[in-house]
């Protein structure tokens, strides 16, 4: 859990340098702002992309349905159902050709020396025993791969997040589990997955297999 709070708490770090801070990182990302209108200055703030959020020091986020929710959040998450399956598919296979395997040796035990059928069984133990730990590593490979997309989502996220933050005079978004208590008018969620499908749409394309 601790893990996952931590890049909130890098943006939370990052609006403590102060709004200056803030208004570079969302300068670099955004641009000039399409909220500048012709009664507003150059050095006014930009309007806020979701007027229905209020001007708060603080924000807060549901930080599961940020992703979940998001383009880049669906699309992961379809890659790995897919992949997933693919292992799943996999894994029966195997299994039904060990299983065959198996009962092909059992039947020949009674024709072997007693010698020969402990080889081929230990064998067979031993290949079988790789192989789940083969498989047992792609499954795990699949965790990991769930896990670093998150953080690269979030990693992403925060130059977007800095732009959200400025436009609405906070210094800080918050994970709502972290939150005892707070007005529902601060959740900046969708203003976040609003302007996340924007900026970042359905993120970086996998790497083509070697």
């Amino acid at each position: 859990m601790r893990g996952r709070l931590c890049p909130w708490l890098w943006a939370l770090a990052l609006a403590m340098a102060g709004p200056t801070a803030w208004a570079q990182t969302a300068g670099q990302t955004s641009g000039q702002t399409s909220g500048q209108t012709s009664g507003q200055s150059s050095g006014q703030p930009a309007a806020p992309s979701n007027m229905a959020l209020p001007q708060s020091p603080i924000l807060t986020v549901d930080q599961d349905r940020l992703y979940a929710q998001s383009l880049w959040g669906q699309r992961v998450e379809a890659e790995l159902q897919a992949e997933t399956q693919a292992l799943q598919t996999e894994n029966n296979r195997i299994e039904a050709e060990l299983t065959a395997e198996e009962k092909s040796l059992t039947e020949k035990r009674p024709t072997m020396a007693p010698q020969d059928f402990r080889k081929l069984a230990d064998d067979f133990d031993e290949r079988v025993t790789g192989i789940r730990a083969a498989q047992d590593r792609k499954a795990a490979d699949l965790v990991a791969s769930r896990d670093r997309a998150r953080q690269e989502f979030l990693a992403a996220a925060l130059p977007v997040m800095a732009k959200v933050l400025s436009e609405h005079g906070a210094v800080a978004i918050l994970d709502n589990r972290a939150v005892f208590v707070a007005a529902r008018s601060v959740d900046a969620t969708d203003a976040l997955l609003k302007e996340l499908d924007e900026a970042l749409g359905a993120g970086p394309a996998p790497a083509p297999s070697p």
